[in-house]
């Protein structure tokens, strides 16, 4: 029962439940060389730290500005959620979060091919959520053990950063692969909810409220997508398997092209 309770908190405070569908653009996501370079310390640790990765601006009504850069590397998806109008802080209460749909069902209840992953303000402890539970209290969701590779980190973003050296909140993730899957296309959900005015600020949406917070079903998210088809990229065995595969093929053909002259 407690542990019930745990999970119907977490998911209360997350994000607001809306009905309507998404007409949001697609975010880009792009291939770097750089990500493993990134220090997930919650911030620009450095100028070109997140240089080349992708960047959504995304604004609201009343001021808020969120600068998300993306970018996947190797084996991993990675995120920066720069919050840099957000400069008020309430340390393990403010809190990030990003869904992905692995299959891009959009599905009416979250299912085992549904992740999120979220950190407070000020941490480096992310945690993980699952879709597929039974109960609704919880959302449709089950708080799992962090998958192999995941990394969160959160902090206050400040000189080196590129858009502002005003000290502001930002969110850092690393997303296995292995766990979302290897796709070109994506379901997929952010979200910040604001402790100061009990609000949820969120992509497709723009979702306030002024009380509870609950994640809405991948039929309402938007799509996070790798326009070159650059993800999934061939893990090395099968790359060089396939490599192989090219080469015989080349030589098989070379080989009858020579007896038949």
């Amino acid at each position: 029962m407690a542990h019930i309770k745990l999970l119907g908190t977490i998911t209360i405070l997350i994000l607001l439940a809306i009905p309507a569908a998404s007409a949001s653009e697609p975010i880009m996501i792009t291939v770097s060389s750089s990500m493993d370079k990134v220090i997930f310390d919650g911030k620009w640790t450095f100028y070109t730290e997140w240089k080349q990765s992708s960047l959504n601006t995304i604004s609201f009504s009343d001021g808020t500005s969120i600068q998300l850069r993306s970018a996947h590397q190797g084996n991993f998806i990675y995120i920066l959620i720069d919050e840099v109008s957000k400069t008020r802080f309430n340390k393990h209460s403010d809190m990030a979060v990003i869904c992905f749909d692995k299959n891009n069902s959009k599905s009416t209840t979250p299912n085992e091919n549904d992740y999120c992953f979220g950190i407070s303000f000020d941490s480096k402890n992310p945690f993980t959520l699952r879709g597929g539970s039974p109960l609704e209290e919880t959302g449709h969701y089950m708080k799992i053990q962090n998958p192999d590779g995941l990394v969160g980190a959160s902090g206050v973003s400040d000189e080196n950063d590129r858009y502002t050296n005003v000290p502001h909140a930002s969110y850092e993730f690393r997303i296995p692969t292995d766990t979302v899957g290897r796709s070109d296309d994506y379901g997929f959900y952010l979200a910040l909810y604001d402790k100061n005015s009990n609000h949820v600020y969120a992509w497709p949406e723009e979702i306030t409220s002024d009380t509870l917070i609950k994640i809405p079903p991948p039929k309402n998210w938007g799509e996070i997508i790798s326009p070159d088809k650059s993800l999934p990229e061939f893990p090395l065995p099968l790359a060089m398997m396939v490599s192989s595969f090219f080469i015989i093929t080349l030589v098989t053909r070379r080989q009858l092209l020579l007896k038949s002259n």
